[in-house]
């Protein structure tokens, strides 16, 4: 039996017609979730450093979040010989969903739990922040598995790896 036309559709049809698996769900999670933690983290320390507001170092954060998550993906698509143009767009295409999910959720726990207030000194902080990044990894895998089964969010970018 010839299996070669089946082979042949793109990584969106094939994503599709075998799911993905959580393996996959997992490494783009921790992958999408390194940038955001780095920008986080140095958001915190910069607002805090600077003696920012809470309001100004959150968004400050959020801001580095983005652009580290971003980055990441960026630099690996530039890497594997993409140019600049379309690898911001794959990089925009595979991490904004996950990165907009981590982001509500991790700053929902900062704010929710009271660490905004907190020093980077006190156990509140690293502790809030820490485990803000836990409870987003457990919301976003299932949405990056459930996207990369249709062939969208870093699905996008495994076509380059």
């Amino acid at each position: 039996m010839d299996h070669t036309a089946h082979h042949t559709g793109t990584a969106h049809e094939h994503a599709e017609h075998t799911g993905a698996s959580w393996g996959t769900a997992v490494k783009a999670t921790l992958h999408c979730l390194s940038g955001c933690a780095i920008g986080e983290i140095l958001g915190m320390i910069i607002g805090t450093a600077l003696l920012w507001g809470n309001v100004p170092a959150m968004i400050l954060a959020i801001t580095l979040a983005f652009v580290f998550g971003y980055s990441f993906t960026l630099f690996a698509l530039r890497r594997a010989g993409l140019g600049f143009k379309s690898a911001v767009k794959v990089a925009l295409a595979a991490d904004t969903v996950s990165i907009a999910i981590m982001e509500l959720v991790d700053n929902g726990v900062i704010a929710l739990s009271g660490a905004m207030d907190a020093h980077l000194s006190d156990t509140l902080f690293w502790t809030a922040l820490l485990g803000g990044f836990a409870v987003a990894f457990v919301i976003t895998t299932p949405v990056n598995k459930w996207m990369i089964g249709r062939g969208k969010g870093h699905a996008v970018v495994h076509a380059y790896h």
